[in-house]
């Protein structure tokens, strides 16, 4: 009878050892899974931002136009007054694209700290499951040799 309470903690301890290997393969999978996850959201991101900082320039070099064609429109030189309001457009862009680029660079670097974060919580919680693996192959061994001895 104890032969076969022995098997049984034996097969039992394999069971465990296997299930938690497999654990563990999924907890590294899950993570990579959530980083890759991140990492593309990082690249889009990006591409938003930079169509951004694209639509804000479009938009100055419009209002930039305008304020040329009225100042000559209305014959008075472009200097002076006019000239600094023209400056002023594009001083004003030049700032708000910085900062549409400033943005940009810090949700990006959030988004590579979640993927990185990501990676290390599926390798953590990998090595979690292996360590419970070889737990149970080794309690298995102990409960197989307890009853046999």
């Amino acid at each position: 009878m104890s032969q076969v309470a022995a098997g049984a903690a034996v097969g039992s301890a394999i069971l465990g050892f296997k299930g938690n290997m497999q654990a563990a393969r999924a907890a590294r999978q899950v993570g990579e899974y959530n980083a890759v996850l991140a990492e593309n959201e990082r690249e889009l991101l990006l591409q938003r931002k930079a169509a951004e900082e694209s639509a804000l320039r479009r938009q100055s070099d419009r209002l930039a136009s305008s304020q040329r064609v009225l100042t000559a429109k209305s014959g008075v030189e472009i200097s002076g007054s006019p000239m600094l309001a023209l400056a002023d457009t594009y001083f004003n862009t030049e700032m708000d694209a910085l900062n549409i680029r400033y943005a940009a660079d810090i949700e990006a670097l959030a988004k590579t700290s979640e993927a990185d974060l990501s990676r290390a919580t599926g390798n953590a919680r990998a090595y979690s499951n292996r360590i419970a693996a070889y737990q149970s192959l080794l309690g298995g061994g102990s409960d197989a040799a307890t009853l046999l001895g």
